[in-house]
């Protein structure tokens, strides 16, 4: 039987948490009794620094039940840093692991296809989501704009999965071996090269809480993830600084042309729209230079990740 560890980030999820707990342990019974996983698998709640009870309910939940799991983390590092905690600590302990969200608006029920992939040879499962219509429009098309603007800034990724998959042992070992600080683990992933295979289903609500990824920082995320994934943005910096000197160069013509023709100088109105623009767009590429800049920095530096400051493990 494969030993399955289900891997669960939380930042402040008091509210939803009970449930999330519920209805994965729910999941875990019912693929037991199919004979579908060892008895040894578990269900691992990395507390991200949260500021509420997130960390005493899941004491809690450890106390009553030997196979959840707790990891505490010292800090909030983010979301894609505390799943890399979570897999970290399954490496070479289970055969596979599934991430999920606190928010369970992935559907848990297909976690025994994903498995049941995994078993046909698959050691990459992609969760995706076919339906998104319990989202509001805005939502949905804020999310439509995302991946379509990643793809086109070189950071393929899987349309309409966010973080919802499976992974085997292999799989673990081999995504571990990206050591980048800068992590967007949607773009690794899919880099990894190894068998693969989607199951599709629908998003449900969110019970409980907010949302942890409002409009700020899904921008913040895709900056985060084409920066980290792609230089194509550099590239087309260096083509537009070529439009623009060739724009410049017609401009000068036209100058001259019409000088000669009316003997008239051009107005300032043109020349100042001209200075404003050259500035936006030179502010504008440094800026985006100054992210990989800031990148090499951090990456310079190898910081750990995370912090550790509580493990509480599987009881006999």
């Amino acid at each position: 039987m494969n030993k399955l560890l289900i891997i669960v980030p939380c930042y402040n999820e008091q509210e939803v948490l009970p449930s999330t707990i519920e209805k994965l342990s729910g999941v875990m019974n019912d693929l037991l009794q199919k004979d579908k996983i060892s008895r040894n698998s578990g269900i691992l709640l990395v507390n991200d620094g949260s500021r509420d009870k997130t960390w005493e309910i899941i004491s809690d939940a450890h106390s009553k039940t030997n196979y959840i799991y707790g990891l505490d983390l010292g800090a909030n590092v983010g979301h894609q840093n505390a799943l890399l905690a979570g897999l970290e600590y399954a490496k070479d302990k289970f055969d596979l692991t599934v991430t999920i969200d606190a928010d369970l608006q992935d559907d848990v029920s297909v976690i025994e296809t994903m498995i049941d992939k995994y078993n046909g040879g698959a050691h990459i499962v992609y969760g995706v989501r076919n339906d998104r219509k319990n989202d509001s429009a805005f939502k949905r098309s804020t999310a439509k704009l995302f991946y379509k603007i990643m793809n086109m800034l070189g950071a393929k990724t899987v349309d309409n999965h966010a973080d919802f998959r499976l992974l085997s042992n292999t799989a673990v070992t081999e995504l571990l071996k990206y050591s980048e600080r800068n992590i967007f683990l949607r773009g690794i992933v899919a880099k990894i090269g190894l068998k693969s295979d989607c199951v599709y289903y629908s998003r449900f609500k969110r019970t409980a809480g907010v949302t942890k990824y409002p409009l700020k920082k899904m921008i913040s995320f895709a900056v985060e993830g084409i920066t980290s994934l792609s230089i194509k943005p550099i590239k087309l910096i260096m083509l537009l600084g070529l439009l623009i000197i060739f724009c410049s160069i017609l401009a000068f013509i036209y100058v001259l042309i019409s000088y000669f023709l009316t003997e008239t100088n051009p107005g300032w109105a043109s020349l100042m729209i001209s200075i404003w623009f050259l500035g936006g767009v030179q502010l504008f590429s440094v800026g985006v230079v100054g992210q990989y800049v800031g990148k090499t920095y951090i990456e310079t530096k190898k910081r750990p990740r995370y912090t550790v400051s509580q493990i509480l493990e599987y009881k006999d």
